[in-house]
């Protein structure tokens, strides 16, 4: 009898995109896959129903269960932070997964596996007696802080805030600068937000295990911490699967798909010689700060293809509910920059083909805001990165990239909101033309090999999930008794 395995990620497009790799190897390995998601609760430009759309329309052999939907708070008038209603929200279709959970004869689960959003969903799980997974979409680094992290604030009486960039020690990273940290975890420990996430990343650990979106070589420092016993003092762990990098392949040559215009311009230009800009779904920078970014550009010399979104019209985390137009690069773009770059530099705007770009042999470099699938894309891809992290945990994974794995630069200005043209001409210079950038970018080839590695028979990412289906299926020996 096939067996199924339930896939649970959150609603953001990230997280579905790297779930939908994880479908694909449960698939290679003989499971049937059922990914069962929530709609969307806001439409916003950053909602990301659209491409949730696109990749259950591209993956037919993933079977997809949306839940009947539950009323959506109001987050535009709610006085709460939207990540809290969103919170709020996923707890309330418990009943609902367990009753799509109840459907299926208990011998056909082979496990589910929730996202690192949806442990609330663990406690269905334990009440079925089903084995249950967390997978942890960012890296090994990021999920040791934030393991450790309830231990460092228990019994504080200020919140980290006041602790600026003096460096925090966790094990298996390097020295991490308070205002590094997820920005709502520097609030006061009683802080209602700060509560909630601190326990979404303690009940993180509390599944059967977890399954890492890493290999082990690019961060095993604190894939080492996560199995040592002095991580959280008093608690063993469950074991940690490195089982990345699980990334999109992008479209292949003969595939029946209308060619990104951005695609064809590339194939002009020399090898390794083209800068690409991109801040994902939901990162956006000021107008003045596009501004900036297109002098550091042009007086670079340097070839260009950059992804413009819309900036936000708000700060904080509501700027997520707005619906903003398509970039006007008339209006965002300095007087003539348009004209005077082309030939060597392409706006596009809104969204790239990310994957196909980072493939691309003209590629040469990455300004990423260093969420972890783009890390992992350009690593995949053997692309050198210079970071300008916005938000979540992306300065974490900054600290790591530039001082633990040597893959990337930072550009200086990120942590004030507001990086100079002068940084930006000259980073983009060193990472194409300097010796600097030659050696980094060496060392990126070689964290490609090396995850290239991990992936095929008898590598250590390949070895890691063989363990895993293996360990599943005595957990559910022991269940079954």
């Amino acid at each position: 009898m096939k067996q199924t395995v339930v896939l649970y990620p959150g609603a953001g497009v990230s997280h579905v995109g790297a779930m939908k790799e994880l479908a694909n190897v449960f698939l290679k390995h003989g499971y049937d896959v059922t990914m069962v998601m929530i709609e969307p609760p806001f439409k916003s430009s950053d909602s990301g129903a659209s491409a949730i759309q696109r990749i259950a329309a591209s993956n037919p052999s993933i079977n997809f269960h949306i839940l009947p939907a539950l009323p959506a708070p109001d987050f535009a008038a709610s006085g709460k932070h939207p990540f809290l209603l969103l919170l709020q929200l996923f707890l309330g279709y418990n009943e609902l997964f367990e009753e799509f959970l109840r459907s299926f004869h208990r011998r056909r689960l082979h496990s589910v596996v929730l996202d690192m959003f949806c442990v609330h969903a663990l406690d269905v799980c334990v009440k079925l007696g089903i084995p249950v997974y967390t997978f942890f979409a960012s890296g090994a680094s990021c999920l040791s802080v934030l393991t450790q992290f309830p231990a460092l604030i228990a019994g504080r009486r200020t919140g980290l805030k006041e602790l600026g960039d003096t460096p925090l020690d966790f094990l298996g990273v390097p020295p991490m600068p308070a205002s590094h940290l997820i920005k709502e975890l520097l609030e006061h420990p009683e802080d209602e937000l700060c509560k909630k996430m601190t326990n979404i990343w303690k009940r993180n650990t509390e599944t059967m295990g977890v399954l890492v979106n890493t290999f082990e070589s690019v961060e095993s420092r604190a894939v080492q911490s996560l199995r040592d016993p002095l991580c959280v003092p008093g608690r063993i762990l469950p074991p940690i699967y490195c089982i990345g990098p699980l990334v999109s392949k992008g479209s292949k040559d003969g595939d029946d798909v209308e060619r990104n215009e951005c695609l064809t311009w590339l194939d002009s230009q020399p090898d390794r010689s083209v800068v690409f800009l991109c801040f994902g779904s939901k990162g956006t920078v000021s107008a003045e700060q596009l501004k900036e970014i297109a002098v550091g550009l042009e007086t670079s010399g340097q070839r260009f293809l950059w992804s413009v979104r819309t900036p936000a019209g708000s700060r904080d985390a509501k700027k997520y509910l707005e619906v903003r137009p398509e970039p006007d690069l008339d209006t965002l773009m300095p007087e003539g920059f348009l004209e005077r770059t082309k030939g060597r530099g392409l706006v596009i705007k809104s969204w790239a083909p990310q994957v196909d770009v980072l493939r691309h042999n003209a590629t040469g470099a990455f300004v990423t805001h260093c969420e972890w699938n783009s890390v992992l894309e350009a690593v995949s891809a053997g692309v050198p990165m210079l970071c300008w992290p916005l938000e979540a945990e992306q300065k974490m994974n900054k600290v790591c990239m530039t001082e633990d794995m040597g893959i990337a630069v930072e550009l200086d200005g990120y942590m004030s909101g507001f990086v100079k043209a002068e940084e930006v001409e000259a980073k983009v210079r060193l990472v194409i033309e300097g010796k600097d950038g030659r050696q980094l970018r060496a060392r990126v080839a070689a964290r490609k090999q090396e995850a290239e590695a991990a992936l095929k028979e008898g590598g250590s990412s390949q070895a890691a999930f063989v363990q895993f289906l293996l360990d599943v299926d005595k957990m559910g020996e022991q269940l079954g008794e």
